[in-house]
């Protein structure tokens, strides 16, 4: 089996000043991947080590840094799954942990539950051992301020209509992270983290934590998306890239022919990355950026901001 790994860090813009930085995360992130598939590890294992370290990168949407919601709290939402069973585990609307993809996995670990959510996902952390921690930053808070003083002008005459700011300022729709690996098993396993959209309704859960939407794992391929989550609610868009290989599509052609289906449909903007049970690895978008990394087999580590 050749084992493989892709990880992104989320479909929009990069932040100004914050491209090397992105990058470079990105690149240790598959590192930390790639060393635990070299050893024989799990692929669960391997893509959670490496979105853990996307996760305590504020440099991404994710963790530590992750954008605040309308009332100024960060609500984070995660998900990990893998082939073997197709077992999963999802945390939404989760605050105040440091690693939400860790408290997902112990979801698909420990309960016969697939998502956990708000005050339940916290107190469910905590039970595992997952102690307090503010995912605010000041740089985060600073803009979240600036944001909240102009809403009118930011959000437009519909007060929270979403789409159109992030139409206008790409640069804040990205960041969300995720990871997908296949192992020298040939168990595949996918990881998405997100701290979701800059002034978001309090309680708003995107694609990230929803099995088929912005994350999956079967025994054909392993897929995360990023992007405006609901889109890819809207057309589950990592079940149709499975599907789609599953019936003899190869995973280049499934990722394309999903990510057209939702810019004919929506003029979306988003992102997928990939890999099938040969180690083939994808990553394409419909944004300037997406911060991706990738390896399989014996060859190198390749980070870039985009495709």
């Amino acid at each position: 089996m050749t084992i493989a790994l892709v990880a992104h860090g989320g479909a929009g813009n990069i932040r100004a000043g914050y491209e090397a930085d992105a990058v470079e995360g990105m690149r240790a992130a598959v590192e930390a991947g790639r060393a635990i598939l070299q050893a024989g590890g799990s692929s669960v294992d391997a893509v959670c080590a490496a979105v853990v370290l996307l996760e305590d990168n504020p440099a991404y949407n994710a963790g530590t840094g992750s954008v605040l919601n309308f009332d100024g709290h960060c609500e984070l939402d995660a998900c990990v799954m893998e082939s073997a069973g197709r077992r999963a585990g999802a945390v939404a609307a989760l605050q105040r942990v440091r690693n939400p993809i860790l408290v997902a996995r112990k979801v698909m670990e420990e309960t016969d539950h697939v998502m956990l959510v708000g005050d339940g996902a916290q107190r469910f952390a905590r039970a595992m051992g997952f102690g307090d921690h503010d995912p605010v930053t000041a740089a985060r808070r600073a803009d979240w301020q600036d944001k909240r003083a102009r809403v009118a002008e930011v959000l437009g005459a519909r007060s929270l209509n979403a789409q159109r700011f992030l139409k206008e300022h790409p640069e804040y729709a990205g960041g969300t992270v995720g990871a997908v690996a296949v192992d020298s098993r040939g168990v595949l396993a996918a990881a998405t983290s997100t701290g979701g959209v800059t002034l978001k309704l309090a309680g708003r859960v995107g694609d990230s934590p929803i099995v088929g939407a912005g994350n999956y794992a079967s025994p054909f391929v392993a897929a995360s998306a990023t992007g405006t989550g609901e889109f890819v609610m809207r057309t589950l868009s990592t079940r149709a890239v499975s599907d789609r290989v599953e019936r003899g599509e190869g995973v280049d052609a499934a990722v394309r022919a999903e990510l057209d289906l939702m810019g004919r449909e929506f003029d979306a903007d988003v992102g997928i990355i990939a890999v099938d049970r040969d180690g083939n690895p994808v990553a394409l978008h419909r944004t300037r950026d997406m911060p991706h990394g990738f390896f399989s087999g014996a060859g190198p580590v390749v980070a870039r901001a985009r495709a």
